[in-house]
């Protein structure tokens, strides 16, 4: 049980999950995949993403042998996760799904939004867990297929206008007889990168509910804690399917401690 943590993503959005990760599996080592190579998964027709994710895995399997995989894609994990676990039983998954239970839980106006990308909107998955857990509330599903590439861009150190970003989020906000939402689900792990912007974007304030905690936490019960701290001449690494990532995107994989494999 000596493998490493592998980390997947469409793209660097993930890198908020890995953040949570390391802080509560100091003594693992950690690859970071970004599957850049077909981001952003938005606009995928489900059969040929659901062919992609279960034959990358399977390299990614042989290659590293991780003794658990965090797929830290809302969009991935709905489409493909009953399928990734069918196919490698042998396996640990610890998958990415919108945090709606939680919301449910902890909203006061019953006004509940989940910004996501189009694919996790359309996802039937989405709508079993309102159902199961949110039909108390009233739930609005705000699909972006812009937010995934600006929280992209504005991680590389890219401007963004603040016009083009409350188009995006405007929907997330609704009053209704005399509520008001007060829960946005980020159910995008790049979303929290702009965390910040949102809530100086936003109407009124609300809670902007990251999973990446959480998610870390179902990571450290599933994995088994060695008895000594990672060797500190041991790096991380990032592996990106277009095998050529650009110049500010080393520059951000460095400042997260992962060297780029090639």
């Amino acid at each position: 049980m000596s493998g490493p943590v592998l980390l997947f993503d469409s793209g660097i959005g993930g890198l908020t999950v890995l953040r949570e990760a390391r802080v509560l599996m100091p003594e693992r080592s950690f690859v970071y995949v970004a599957d850049d190579a077909a981001f952003p998964y938005g606009g995928w027709d489900e059969a040929p993403l659901r062919a992609r994710l279960l034959a990358l895995f399977a390299e990614l399997f042989d290659r590293f042998d991780p003794v658990v995989s965090i797929v830290a894609c809302n969009t991935a994990f709905t489409l493909a996760g009953a399928d990734l676990r069918a196919a490698f039983p042998d396996r640990t998954f610890v998958g990415t799904v919108p945090a709606i239970k939680p919301a449910a839980e902890r909203t006061r106006s019953g006004l509940v939004s989940v910004l996501a990308t189009p694919g996790t909107v359309r996802r039937a998955y989405t709508r079993e867990l309102i159902q199961s857990f949110a039909s108390q509330c009233h739930v609005r599903l705000v699909g972006s297929q812009n937010l995934a590439p600006m929280a992209e861009a504005y991680i590389r150190g890219e401007p963004l206008s603040d016009e083009a970003v409350g188009a995006e989020i405007a929907d997330c906000f609704l009053e209704k007889d005399g509520a008001r939402t007060d829960i946005v689900v980020l159910a995008c792990t790049h979303y929290p990168f702009l965390a910040n912007v949102f809530r100086r974007l936003s109407p009124w304030p609300v809670d902007w509910l990251d999973p990446a905690e959480a998610i870390a936490r179902q990571a450290r019960r599933l994995v088994p804690a060695l008895a000594h701290l990672k060797d500190r001449t041991q790096t991380d690494h990032a592996v990106f399917t277009s095998g050529s990532p650009d110049f500010p995107t080393r520059r951000l994989m460095q400042g997260f401690g992962l060297t780029v494999a090639g």
